[in-house]
């Protein structure tokens, strides 16, 4: 290795640094910088090549940077990386070591010869190290990417394909909100993206919120209107969110927020320990203030409750064998009596179906007490032989799957409240 350029580098850092300004210190010292990265793999090149590394004990060259030049594994694995595309690419190599380009892209190179291949890089190799010269890392990946995609064009469909088998979307409860994680594949990603664009647009010029302000709050806009107006009803129950919460804990709320209103410098009184905290179907538990804003933006439907029991449903609710579709105050009635959530132990979906635990068609009557919400998905199971569903909402409904096997039910969850 002809070790001028590097020298050279360093020599005119060490000058600037005595005389010149701030600006050309910074950019003298970072062309040494990167010119002393290239050299270190140029060396390492010639270290391999001769296997003296195992003098001293190393098994790879790898090792040997980690416990010689003390890099971490990642360090080392870049550097070493950086070897083949240096010995491979000779306009690179001299743009390297004369501090012309960096560490930074010098892997953007090695990404190349892995995924472009070897020739279709030197016969390009003059033009991306002329990118690499002018432009930062990010741009000149863009570069070597756009030949990949002419040069390889099939692996742009299996990417998609890939994206395809491993698509997944979650929103997980957590004590302060909700999680959102997932993979989403080429085009649903494309059109999520397209809607968080349009909604998350800066309103005017005097819009001082941040993009992720924006994006949350244009999200939130979004799903009001579509539960609003944008899905269709459910045999007449639109889909909806659902909070219960029991009187006393209404009054206790309402106590405690506006005590906190009125007095803000004063700490109000806890809520009483006597009450149950309102739910979220779906979420769990939320505190009082946010109870007050559902109550503000939210319709309010009263049931009169009562625990445990053998008393039956009040017959206006019960239809009988007259009717088959079940009047909305029957469905609010079942939504509320499980708390919003799917009756089938486990299942925590909130969109509920209403089901007939005996048929319409076997004679099943269209009363309260006979009456489950179930999940679609938990619908088309049941519908499919693969679970069943026993009992009525007096005496607690029970669940089996597919071979009669009792699923296990979650505690007095399922138990009818007259």
């Amino acid at each position: 290795m002809d070790p001028q350029p590097t020298i050279d580098a360093m020599r005119i850092a060490a000058q600037t640094l005595r005389s010149g300004d701030v600006r050309a210190k910074l950019q003298a010292v970072q062309a040494a910088q990167d010119s002393l990265d290239a050299t270190k793999a140029v060396l390492l090149a010639e270290l391999e090549s001769s296997k003296d590394f195992e003098l001293d004990g190393a098994s790879t060259l790898n090792a040997w940077v980690r416990t010689q030049l003390r890099m971490n594994a990642g360090q080392a694995t870049t550097l070493v990386k950086n070897v083949a595309a240096l010995r491979d690419l000779p306009l690179l190599a001299e743009a390297a070591l004369t501090g012309q380009v960096s560490s930074a892209h010098v892997r953007v190179f090695v990404y190349g010869l892995a995924h472009v291949g070897l020739e279709p890089m030197r016969q390009f190799e003059d033009v991306f190290v002329e990118v690499a010269r002018d432009h930062e890392p990010g741009e000149l990946f863009e570069a070597v990417k756009h030949l990949k995609d002419k040069i390889h064009p099939e692996d742009l469909d299996a990417a998609w394909e890939r994206g395809m088998d491993k698509e997944d979307f979650c929103v997980d409860a957590v004590p302060d909100g909700w999680h959102v994680s997932g993979f989403l594949n080429t085009v649903t990603g494309a059109k999520l993206k397209k809607v968080l664009d349009s909604v998350s647009a800066p309103r005017d010029k005097d819009d001082v919120r941040t993009g992720s302000q924006r994006r949350v709050q244009g999200l939130d806009d979004l799903l009001t209107d579509v539960l609003a107006n944008g899905l269709p009803s459910d045999k007449g129950v639109r889909p909806h969110m659902s909070v219960f919460v029991d009187a006393d804990t209404l009054q206790a709320a309402a106590d405690h927020v506006q005590a906190k209103t009125e007095q803000p410098y004063l700490i109000p009184d806890p809520m009483p320990a006597t009450v149950e905290p309102a739910t979220l179907a779906g979420h769990g538990a939320i505190g009082p203030n946010l109870l007050m804003y559902f109550l503000c933006v939210s319709d309010f439907t009263a049931f009169l409750m009562k625990q445990g029991g053998g008393q039956r449903q009040a017959q206006i609710l019960n239809a009988g064998t007259s009717t088959y579709q079940p009047t909305l105050l029957q469905r609010r009635s079942v939504i509320a009596r499980q708390r919003g959530v799917c009756a089938t132990p486990g299942c925590n979906h909130t969109h509920l179906e209403i089901h007939h635990v005996i048929f319409w068609s076997m004679g099943g009557r269209t009363d309260l007490d006979l009456l489950v919400g179930l999940c679609v998905r938990c619908h088309h199971l049941l519908h499919r032989g693969l679970l069943n569903i026993t009992g009525n909402a007096v005496d607690g409904f029970e669940f089996t799957n597919r071979h009669r096997r009792p699923i296990r039910r979650r505690r007095n969850i399922y138990r009818r409240a007259a």
